[in-house]
């Protein structure tokens, strides 16, 4: 399972597949039940997650009692919830496995120690995080400009796979509509695929 994480470095450092070996020995791996709650909502973060397999849900609870989802990490993603900089450091999010999940578990407590050692897993790691915050960022300016259609057309182009691995209300939530209308983009979506065809 190690090889998708060295995979992955391999695209933010130029150092030897040996040492990216030697780099990731002692990295902890876990694996998660489906349901299983990472993080709840209102916690202290204290671990970050890189996805090996499996899809973990970004969410939140408001006041009324209602799930807004945030964003779905799949393989090759990293999971860090970025509040260490604020006076409140309790978590405005929750984290849960959608699927039984195999991760490699981060002790944010100890990063700046693991950094002391490995001089290069800073370097490697801030790429990594500007390229996620990147990406981030594109997304939520494409997500704010868009129709609801162009929205799930974007999924389906970017992240196909959600489609079959989301429940339909948690990714109609996502999208920022109601799974009633999720349906009704779907269906059109499909009778437009066969007039085409």
């Amino acid at each position: 399972m190690k090889d998708v994480l060295i995979q992955y470095m391999k695209r933010f450092t130029d150092i030897s597949e040996e040492e990216l070996k030697k780099l990731t020995m002692d990295v902890p791996v876990a694996t998660f039940k489906k349901g299983a709650i990472l993080l709840r909502q209102g916690e202290v973060p204290d671990k970050c997650y890189f996805v090996l397999k499996g899809c973990i849900r970004q969410y939140s609870v408001d006041n009324d009692g209602n799930e807004n989802t945030f964003n779905f990490f799949t393989e090759e993603q990293s999971v860090t919830i970025f509040n260490a900089h604020e006076l409140d450091k309790a978590s405005k999010y929750s984290l849960c496995c959608l699927e039984e999940c195999t991760l490699v578990v981060g002790d944010l407590a100890t990063e700046q120690k693991s950094y002391d050692m490995h001089p290069v897993l800073e370097t490697m790691t801030r790429k990594m995080m500007e390229a996620d915050v990147g990406a981030m960022r594109d997304e939520f300016a494409s997500f704010m400009s868009s129709s609801p259609e162009k929205r799930y057309e974007q999924l389906l182009e970017r992240r196909s796979q959600l489609i079959e691995r989301v429940p339909q209300y948690q990714l109609a939530s996502y999208l920022g509509i109601t799974p009633e209308s999720l349906s009704r983009i779907k269906k059109r979506a499909l009778s437009n695929l066969r007039i085409v065809d």
